[in-house]
């Protein structure tokens, strides 16, 4: 049964792709040197690790076996906080605590070090940083070590790195730690990284904020710690839209909607196409949504009868006009 990665399954819905780096599990496997150590890495079972290692011609082999994208022993005794193992490996074997795995897949770019941010055991973490670990380096998808921990939402690891001096907004390009925390639902290392003065309002490509990553994952206790910390609730940023134009929009966020509300968000700021969110629920024939917006939007010269059911009526006929009608 040896040790798997597997990637964190996608959430059901659209949203960025900014899953945590992986998780273990485990597999079948057969009885070759590769998957005795394997085994051994992700058991922590040192002694047993040794004696693969015995029966190999060349010790550092051990380093070329691959479990899938790259990711060795090294990797899996890091990210299960196996110190002893890790020293092993390192000392007697000389492995490289910064070595990417290669590839294009999900791990591509992810050093051991990176991954013992998952194992949560600040004292491997530790040992590795001790032992050359970089914490500005970062994989395939610009995530450093404070990136990785951050989104896995290990408290003592984000702490930690944190003060080693790791920039709090550290970015290779694929948004902050706080962003992949916010995007993954990780409320306490949120808090911790707004803590130690993290911008709510760094924007990366493709997700804007980490307000909207947290609300396109539906995160409502990251929304409240973001926007407590002084996240902007009316910034559209990258995206073409506001947070409260994609509750709006989209359907089934109208709790979002009287949240957003109640905190400050504009019902008078259009989307790209000057649609504004009163407009947008009422597409969807929203009555809840169209209720709690009504009494704070301006009145739209378009919509003749300017009151809820009228509003709904002329979204419907709006929406029932042929492709290309004009008036005469």
């Amino acid at each position: 049964e040896a040790s798997l990665l597997l990637p964190l399954p996608a959430p059901e819905r659209e949203g960025p792709p900014m899953a945590a780096p992986f998780v273990y599990t485990r597999s079948s496997g057969g009885g070759t040197s590769q998957d005795a150590a394997m085994r051994a890495a992700f058991d922590g079972d040192l002694r047993r690790l040794r004696g693969t290692v015995k029966s190999l011609d060349d010790p550092r082999v051990i380093f070329s076996f691959d479990m899938g994208g790259g990711i060795g022993v090294l990797h899996i005794a890091a990210v299960g906080g196996h110190l002893e193992v890790c020293k092993y490996l390192v000392e007697e074997l000389g492995g490289d605590v910064n070595a990417p795995a290669p590839g294009v897949g999900d791990f591509a770019g992810v050093t051991p070090f990176m991954s013992s941010a998952q194992s949560g055991d600040v004292s491997t973490v530790k040992y590795l940083l001790d032992h050359g670990g970089d914490l500005t380096k970062s994989d395939a998808k610009g995530r450093t070590v404070l990136h990785h921990a951050a989104c896995i939402g290990s408290c003592t690891v984000t702490e930690f790195l944190l003060s080693k001096g790791v920039p709090v907004d550290i970015d290779c390009g694929r948004g902050t730690p706080l962003h992949q925390a916010a995007t993954n639902e990780q409320d306490k290392t949120v808090k911790i990284l707004l803590e130690h003065h993290a911008d709510p309002n760094a924007t990366v490509v493709g997700i804007g904020t980490a307000l909207m990553g947290a609300l396109l994952y539906r995160s409502l206790k990251c929304m409240k710690l973001l926007i407590k910390g002084g996240a902007d609730v009316n910034r559209g940023s990258s995206l073409p839209m506001t947070p409260l134009v994609f509750t709006t929009g989209w359907g089934g966020y109208t709790n979002f909607v009287k949240f957003l509300l109640k905190s400050g968000a504009d019902p008078n700021i259009p989307d790209a196409y000057g649609n504004l969110p009163i407009e947008l629920a009422a597409k969807r024939d929203c009555m809840e949504e169209v209720e709690m917006l009504f009494p704070l939007t301006s009145p739209i010269p378009t919509i003749p009868n300017w009151s809820i059911d009228g509003i709904i009526s002329h979204a419907k006929f709006e929406s029932a006009k042929p492709l290309g009608w004009k008036a005469a």
